[in-house]
């Protein structure tokens, strides 16, 4: 997988890539680039056969400290509308439904600051590791935004539950990584010295796994634990975010 990318750093050892968002001058804002080129990546996984585990992670400081909301005056500029917006909330919807649905298996290796798109990258994926040390936040209510990145709302209920989900979103409050292991955000918490081993402990068995009975419970444990849904409500994300925006820029224009 040979691509001269900006913003990650990808790196291919035998049946393990290795994708580190790479932007630390911005904590990793998950901007309309980074989005663009993590596309490029996960649509590549089904050509590179051989490729069973794919590790995200961060550079710096922190892992991910949300959406980078410096796009958003430059898009309803282009169009106050927010058609801009929405293609950008649906490239988030596919980066994320490519996470949880790729053949795969996917592991976030976090540290540091994980903050609402971050947590949405992170929640996606199959395994979640975590050092101690890490700080968790879903702001959006507090900067005057639905929660509507990525389709995160439905994936949050269905590996956390509805009551906590409901505390996380309405108080916008910080949480750290013992509380996110409680809440099934995380699988495991170790000390930052030891994640990279707490990463490997899972990494060298499901290298050995067979790659279609790995596929194959991917698929089953997507397909139950989707079943109870009648129709895909994550479609109208990039809708509600991207109205919102429009709103909030003609009130303040207003």
């Amino acid at each position: 997988m040979m691509h001269d990318f900006k913003t990650l750093l990808v790196t291919h050892e035998g049946p393990v890539l290795r994708v580190r968002l790479n932007s630390p001058e911005t904590g990793n804002a998950v901007s309309g680039l980074i989005l663009d080129e993590l596309l490029t990546v996960l649509g590549a996984l089904d050509d590179e056969t051989d490729i069973r585990v794919l590790i995200l992670s961060g550079e710096g400081d922190d892992f991910c400290l949300g959406g980078d909301r410096s796009e958003f005056p430059e898009l309803l500029a282009e169009d106050s509308g927010g058609l801009a917006l929405r293609a950008l909330g649906n490239k988030a919807r596919r980066v994320c439904d490519a996470l949880a649905t790729t053949d795969v298996v996917t592991i976030a290796r976090l540290h540091g600051g994980v903050v609402g798109a971050g947590v949405g990258l992170a929640i996606f994926c199959d395994l979640r590791a975590g050092a101690d040390t890490c700080r968790f936040r879903l702001p959006e209510l507090g900067l005057g935004v639905p929660p509507a990145w990525g389709g995160i709302m439905p994936r949050l209920l269905n590996e956390v539950g509805a009551a906590r989900v409901r505390e996380l979103i309405l108080t916008a409050s910080n949480f750290d990584a013992a509380t996110a292991r409680e809440l099934s955000i995380l699988h495991t918490v170790v000390p930052e010295d030891e994640l990279d081993a707490a990463v490997a402990r899972w990494t060298r068995p499901l290298v050995r796994r067979s790659p279609s009975a790995l596929r194959t419970a991917k698929v089953m444990m997507n397909a139950y634990g989707n079943a109870h849904r009648l129709a895909d409500a994550t479609l109208f994300d990039a809708e509600l975010l991207s109205s919102a925006l429009s709103l909030g820029q003609q009130a303040r224009q207003g």
